[in-house]
């Protein structure tokens, strides 16, 4: 049977918030029962925003990851409350509003932080990845309303068989958010996680005083390179360096933050006999 999926793409969200501003306009005020009751107003971040900064100054880079519930296939939650809550056949997790009325534990039983209590109402909530809309034969862009708010094309939807879904996420580099410890195989995956889950190095290359483009860089450990690439005309990339003839190296120790290795300067006289030497 086909599932739904929601894929993210971390490097084209721009944390203009309007699927959060959607997500509040379709669910505050409004009861979309037996899905859910109405969200409250303030408190509630079904689509949650995160936000990193890596790097120091100049050399930043500030990254935002939107977090709806990832309706995990195999869900912590299911299996604390499985008489609360529970997977449809088309991978999205719903809570029973009625039989959930009370069981605040169900707020601590989501890993990822994405189910909220209702004080007023008594009951448990969250992204019910807008199974109103996708039930609806009259909800003609058959997404979530995030999914269809979003400008930069950073959220897209997806309702495949599993095993397509599987080959397209592989062929794309699609990855679980905090999901390899966890085992809990979310149907909401992110391209380009790296930009906010891992640091990075940064140097620029200098001949002659001016930026250096098309060096050769790369970057190893003890058991031998991990990357190799070019230096573009700003030069942010790593760590053995190789340009105009000459060749050094640099040391840089690598532990929770990002890391600005500054210029790397290569002699003058060095690159000026090259040049002659042609």
């Amino acid at each position: 049977m086909r599932q739904y999926y929601m894929v993210i793409d971390v490097s084209l969200c721009h944390d203009c918030n309007n699927c959060f501003l959607a997500c509040k306009d379709e669910h505050v005020g409004n009861q979309w029962l037996p899905y859910t009751e109405d969200q409250p107003r303030h408190g509630h971040k079904w689509l949650d925003i995160l936000s990193t900064e890596r790097g120091l100054f100049p050399s930043i880079d500030v990254c935002y990851l939107p977090k709806p519930c990832q309706h995990c296939q195999d869900a912590p939650c299911i299996k604390a409350y499985p008489d609360c809550i529970s997977l449809r056949e088309d991978g999205i997790v719903l809570i029973d509003v009625n039989k959930a009325r009370g069981v605040k534990g169900l707020v601590d039983s989501c890993p990822y932080g994405a189910i909220y209590w209702n004080e007023e109402a008594n009951v448990a909530q969250k992204c019910t990845m807008c199974a109103h809309l996708l039930d609806s034969k009259d909800w003609e862009p058959g997404v979530p309303r995030c999914v269809h708010s979003c400008p930069t094309d950073a959220m897209k939807f997806y309702h495949m068989e599993p095993a397509d879904f599987e080959k397209l996420a592989n062929a794309e580099g699609f990855e679980g958010y905090r999901s390899a410890g966890l085992k809990s195989q979310p149907h909401v995956v992110y391209k380009n996680l790296f930009r906010y889950t891992k640091n990075f190095i940064t140097a620029g290359v200098l001949v002659n005083g001016e930026c250096f483009e098309n060096a050769t860089v790369t970057l190893k450990n003890k058991t031998g390179v991990l990357a190799s690439q070019k230096t573009n005309y700003f030069g942010d990339y790593t760590v053995d360096i190789e340009a105009a003839g000459q060749r050094t190296s640099c040391a840089a120790v690598i532990n929770s933050d990002s890391k600005n290795l500054g210029f790397i300067k290569l002699a003058a006289a060095a690159a000026q006999a090259t040049a002659k030497a042609g």
